[in-house]
């Protein structure tokens, strides 16, 4: 089995794009959002958060477009409906204190499941979460699995475009290369996992 982590994560990230847990194949490819389904990296390209279509294997270049991954419940499945409703009441604690620690602006839960079942509410808009959470800007995106065929890739890339812009972030490709610099000079300093 490849290494895998998780977590691509640095302090003070525009967004990080926190899954419900990891899939058993990404554990087992070392990456996260490795199954060649999984609509996630062409929809990040397509909505321009990144100013390139990523792979895989180059997710830690997403620390250099100021995002960021993580997962709810850290335990591998085969189909996210296998978390039990308790696995997410009992990470909520020691998740919040992640999203706290690293403080992204926005974190985006791809999905309703979780944050419904952490927060105790059972109704959920896809677009901002008013609430919040764990001090920053909650948002709820549809999940880009390929096993989630109620969202084309239009209406995906229609979604996360809407967040991208909520943010107030230009295309990718518009970056500015000083905010890039200082952000890189951050993340050496020791600020990242």
């Amino acid at each position: 089995m490849a290494r895998y982590r998780s977590d691509i994560l640095t302090r003070n990230l525009d967004i990080v794009f926190c899954g419900l847990n990891p899939a058993e194949s990404a554990a087992a490819d070392g990456h996260n959002f490795s199954n060649r389904s999984n609509r996630f990296w062409p929809v990040l390209h397509l909505a321009s958060f990144t100013d390139r279509r990523l792979h895989p294997r180059d997710e830690r270049r997403l620390l250099r477009y100021r995002c960021g991954i993580t997962a709810v419940v850290s335990r591998p499945t085969k189909r996210a409906v296998d978390v039990s409703s308790n696995e997410y009441r009992d990470v909520r604690l020691a998740f919040e204190a992640k999203i706290r620690r690293f403080a992204p602006r926005c974190v985006a839960f791809l999905g309703k499941r979780a944050l419904s079942i952490m927060t105790g509410q059972s109704h959920l808009d896809w677009a901002e979460h008013a609430d919040g959470f764990a001090g920053a800007m909650a948002w709820i995106l549809p999940n880009p699995s390929g096993r989630n065929r109620t969202f084309t890739l239009e209406a995906l890339v229609q979604a996360y475009s809407e967040l991208r812009i909520a943010l107030g972030r230009s295309p990718a490709a518009n970056l500015e290369r000083s905010r890039w610099r200082q952000f890189q000079s951050n993340w050496r300093g020791g600020g990242h996992q």
